[in-house]
């Protein structure tokens, strides 16, 4: 089984060079040169041919290098996609995803520019059409791997209130996570923006981790650890798995279709789940092994 940690998704404005750079050292799971909202108009075409030179030299280790590009509808959107297309990058983050179309769009402006067959695309869901439009979005293309909530924007465009407990969005956070199990690809929750509220982050973090999020974008290196810790499976989780997929493992062996450990019963199911996060685990601690 081939899992890939995604707990902590580190946004990294493309405009900055010495940001790109630091990345390489950071804990994080994955990184995102962001291309959109974090550069100023009149810099995006310095970030883009910064960003792209930064995924093209490497050095990121087992980390994944993602690129989040400008929306279709700006005058951005396809010199991005092309710049990024050969580029090196393990995935396109494509903002403010309404339908299957944006992603068609952007896997055409791909395909002209020679990207390969491994890129992926990953989507945003920041507006309420793009939440209703969750399950056609995550399958729209097998190139489809992760949808990433924009919270910020989404509550702007529900007119709803930014609270502590995230009652106006849970709705939302569960449509795409239902959206993204149902197409067997990852789901990440939005960035908490305020930096000096350690509780409230660590909150949303364990409430995005008990609605089944793989991980959380994130805007401070500051903010790594914390969501490292919150996403990876307690060693408690990875050694009872452990022994669920070996007590399973001498049931097949001998022939016995009923398994009981420790007095509970173990069906298939838990030991696919046993599975996964012991993969889990075990590329937690390859990353961190770098």
């Amino acid at each position: 089984m081939t899992v890939r940690p995604r707990r902590s998704v580190l946004f990294m404005p493309g405009s900055n060079a010495r940001a790109m750079e630091k990345a390489r050292s950071l804990p994080a799971d994955a990184v995102i040169f962001d291309l959109e909202d974090a550069v100023a108009p009149d810099a995006k075409e310095q970030a883009r041919a910064q960003a792209v030179a930064a995924v093209r030299a490497g050095g990121y280790g087992r980390r994944e290098v993602i690129v989040r590009v400008n929306a279709g509808t700006t005058p951005w959107s396809r010199d991005d996609l092309a710049a990024v297309a050969a580029s090196g990058a393990d995935a396109v983050l494509l903002p403010k995803v309404e339908s299957p179309d944006t992603v068609h769009d952007a896997l055409g402006v791909l395909a002209a520019h020679g990207a390969p067959a491994g890129l992926s695309l990953w989507c945003m869901l920041e507006t309420p059409r793009g939440i209703l439009n969750a399950a056609s979005i995550a399958t729209a293309s097998p190139r489809v791997t992760a949808l990433v909530m924009g919270t910020s924007d989404l509550t702007k465009d529900l007119h709803a209130r930014h609270t502590r407990d995230r009652v106006p969005l849970l709705m939302s956070l569960e449509l795409c996570v239902l959206a993204a199990r149902a197409a067997g690809i990852a789901a990440l929750d939005g960035v908490h923006l305020d930096l000096a509220d350690d509780a409230g982050f660590e909150a949303a973090c364990r409430q995005a981790a008990d609605l089944g999020f793989d991980g959380k974008t994130l805007i401070h290196p500051k903010t790594i650890a914390k969501a490292n810790e919150v996403f990876a499976p307690a060693p408690a989780d990875v050694e009872w798995s452990r022994r669920v997929i070996a007590a399973h493992a001498e049931a097949v062996a001998q022939a016995r279709g009923l398994v009981v450990l420790d007095g509970r019963l173990i069906e298939n199911l838990h030991v696919e789940e046993a599975q996964r996060i012991v993969a889990l685990a075990e590329a937690i601690e390859a990353l961190a092994s770098e």
